[in-house]
């Protein structure tokens, strides 16, 4: 008799007919767990590449003095798909106003009474489709308010449930309930918070909360938001919940990336940084940008030193030799128009997406 070990989750699927396609989805789901786990441990640190110019690698991001105050324009960089939607002057004032009257045109309806609703332009599918269905069968009715007709960048408040620890990952496709529509979108995930300029989230780590970003019909908040994933087997589960926040182009969100150096050689106030770039061209292209240190140390580069991307830089004070010199880089990020409308059919217990 011997024992195996079961060195990796790789073996768990060793016994398993298809072994082949098992093992791919182990990799992608191992492979994806890791950068989550990464990026929680060292949140947004990348590496300079060694075989191409850092200044052409990361031609698209630039420095900022202050991530919270420096100005940043808006309408700066639109892509081609902010031509194709509608944007509010007053998101709230619009919706205040759209509530008024619509409360004002049914106030002659009350909770509990009956009344008779005529349909026209029924396309033939649909009502094949709802006769051939029980008797009993429910049918929900819904009308659009002013403006709903129209697209827009939606931005949703979600928390993520109990019932999934997978991380996932923004750009991701996701199946969300938005009040009375379903849909399919890839969003962008950013911090929920106060200020002009909120930061991308690579991941959307369980037990967080954050703002899905991404284009979709205009809806009116408040609006409850479902956020389903598909798994494998067709089958729908809950990831996260939360509610519509606005539908808002405007919001900045920051992708930032951090290039790490460590001291070579530390002197009083300067220091010899090495390792965060590898040619005189590049410490030349970024020395307007500010540094900073895990420490709590501030400083900017004063002038290259040789050719192989060591650089004389100067802090507000004197460095230990265990602390990591940091740059940050920011670049505005666009959600995709990636948006689907969802149709799910039920029949007993299963949803069928089409």
């Amino acid at each position: 008799m011997f024992t195996i070990q079961d060195r990796s989750a790789k073996n768990r699927f060793s016994k398993i007919g298809d072994w082949s396609h098992l093992d791919a989805y182990e990799d992608s789901q191992l492979q994806k767990l890791q950068a989550a786990r990464e990026d929680r441990q060292f949140p947004d640190e990348v590496d300079t590449p060694q075989d191409a110019a850092a200044k052409d690698r990361f031609s698209k991001y630039r420095g900022l003095e202050s991530f919270r105050t420096s100005p940043w324009d808006v309408k700066e960089n639109l892509p081609s798909d902010y031509a194709r939607i509608f944007q509010f002057e007053n998101y709230e004032r619009s919706r205040r106003r759209v509530f008024k009257e619509a409360e004002d045109t049914f106030t002659n309806v009350h909770c509990g009474a009956y009344i008779t609703v005529h349909i026209k332009g029924v396309r033939q599918d649909l009502w094949k489709a709802y006769q051939s269905g029980s008797t009993n069968a429910p049918l929900a009715l819904f009308g659009l308010l002013p403006h709903e007709n129209k697209m827009s960048v939606m931005n949703v408040v979600l928390k993520r449930t109990g019932a999934s620890d997978e991380p996932i990952q923004s750009k991701e496709k996701l199946i969300l309930q938005v009040g009375y529509r379903r849909m399919i979108v890839n969003p962008v995930f950013s911090q929920h918070t106060n200020g002009g300029k909120h930061k991308y989230e690579r991941f959307f780590q369980p037990s967080s909360t954050c703002v899905a970003t991404f284009f979709a019909p205009i809806q009116f908040s408040p609006s409850s938001v479902l956020c389903f994933k598909e798994k494998k087997n067709s089958k729908l589960q809950l990831v996260a919940s939360g509610v519509l926040l606005s539908c808002n182009p405007d919001r900045l969100i920051i992708k930032r990336i951090v290039l790490s150096g460590h001291p070579y050689k530390v002197n009083k106030r300067s220091a010899v940084i090495r390792f965060m770039f590898f040619n005189r061209e590049d410490v030349q292209y970024f020395r307007p940008c500010k540094l900073r240190t895990k420490y709590g140390r501030s400083g900017h580069i004063k002038e290259p030193l040789g050719t192989h991307g060591h650089m004389k830089c100067v802090f507000d004070g004197q460095l230990k030799s265990q602390d990591t010199i940091l740059l940050n880089l920011y670049k505005r990020v666009f959600p995709k128009w990636t948006y689907e409308p969802c149709i799910v059919h039920t029949s007993g217990e299963d949803d069928t997406m089409q």
